[in-house]
């Protein structure tokens, strides 16, 4: 265990509850949990279910991922668990949007995590436009961080994030893909 707590935040990255609390157990803390549908796709209790056979259904899917996360969030207390939502390339920002919705209310602590394309800002802004804590992933350059910027900051700043946003749009499917 840590006997000085470091000034940088630790933050785990998993969708395994075990893997956070042998965290937590080892070095005392964490200041929070990030979480995305292939980290709970490699859970040991999701592997098990499919290595036996079972194909989960997108529902399953679902209620698996919020089940994760309310396993999670009692083990970082105040701290934040990011879920991130189910995207591709072709997911509509309403229906990131949707999605967050819905995560936002599974757990006292949640920020969606958004894609950061054009599509994954726009469902940034109307999150925030909402209250609903976010964080913003695939951020690989100073333009995407601008656009984030712009987008979740208020209105005076969304004139730039329209400009910004639009000139990212093809570095941010490239990061997206890589």
């Amino acid at each position: 265990m840590l006997t000085n707590r470091p000034k940088t935040k630790i933050l785990v990255d998993g969708g395994d509850p075990e893997e956070t609390l042998r965290i937590k157990s080892l070095i005392g803390f964490v200041d929070g949990q990030t979480t995305n549908p292939s980290l709970i796709a490699k859970n040991p209790e999701i592997q098990r279910r499919v290595a036996s056979g079972h194909q989960l259904s997108a529902q399953e899917e679902k209620d698996e991922y919020r089940k994760i996360v309310q396993s999670i969030s009692p083990l970082v207390g105040d701290a934040g668990v990011s879920i991130e939502v189910f995207a591709d390339l072709n997911t509509t920002a309403e229906n990131m949007f949707s999605q967050g919705q819905e995560m936002f209310s599974w757990i006292p602590n949640a920020y969606v995590k958004y894609p950061c394309t054009h599509e994954g800002l726009r469902a940034a802004q109307m999150s925030t436009d909402k209250s609903i804590r976010v964080n913003m992933t695939l951020c690989f350059s100073q333009l995407q961080a601008a656009a984030v910027y712009a987008a979740t900051k208020g209105s005076t700043e969304r004139c730039m994030y329209r400009h910004l946003s639009a000139g990212l749009t093809i570095k941010a499917k490239t990061a997206w893909i890589l």
